[in-house]
């Protein structure tokens, strides 16, 4: 028998998909505090994402990404809301932790949303290159099965505001719990 996962909400999605948005609007309506993966990732190491990508290289990040995963698990906390960083579902073990923690909703944006809302950041190290565009659509195919393997919910967010997706978030994790 499964456990049942604790009542944390749990946002999974491609960079620029609003989690980090969406988490605030969450953490303000419910009145639970936002924990954001990749700044537990900074605060533990003291180095940004583009430095440790640039000195650690991507696989030991998805190791940072994996143990931060673990240590809330571990933590055992409830009424959180966890916004994730846009790889986290590469490994394996990710896509099961993330459901150990909680409610996990796919934030799903369009590939050309993507590209408008990430243009002006630097701070995105798979974009730092001369095609973004091809990287987004490749890196999208790739993860796509990944994000969709590891959701409860899948929400597409282009023409929503952020009120409007986080009360469907928020209906839609009553119904989720109430079924456990």
């Amino acid at each position: 028998m499964n456990e049942m996962p604790p009542k944390n909400i749990v946002l999974i999605g491609f960079m620029g998909s609003g989690k980090s948005s969406i988490g605030r609007e969450l953490s303000h309506i419910l009145n639970y505090p936002l924990v954001d993966t990749d700044h537990l990732i900074v605060k533990r190491t003291g180095h940004s994402i583009p430095e440790i990508f640039a000195s650690e290289g991507e696989t030991a990040f998805r190791d940072h990404e994996s143990a931060v995963l673990q240590a809330l698990l571990d933590e055992k906390k409830e009424r959180q809301i966890i916004a994730t960083g846009g790889g986290i579902i590469e490994r394996p073990e990710n896509r099961l932790l993330l459901r150990q923690l909680g409610y996990v909703v796919w934030l799903i944006v369009s590939p050309e949303e993507i590209l408008r809302r990430t243009s002006r950041n630097r701070d995105r190290p798979l974009l730092n290159n001369d095609n973004p565009e091809d990287t987004v659509r490749t890196l999208l195919d790739h993860r796509i099965p990944l994000y969709k393997e590891s959701a409860h919910e899948e929400i597409e967010t282009d023409s929503l505001t952020f009120p409007e997706i986080a009360t469907g978030i928020i209906e839609s994790g009553r119904y989720f719990f109430s079924l456990l």
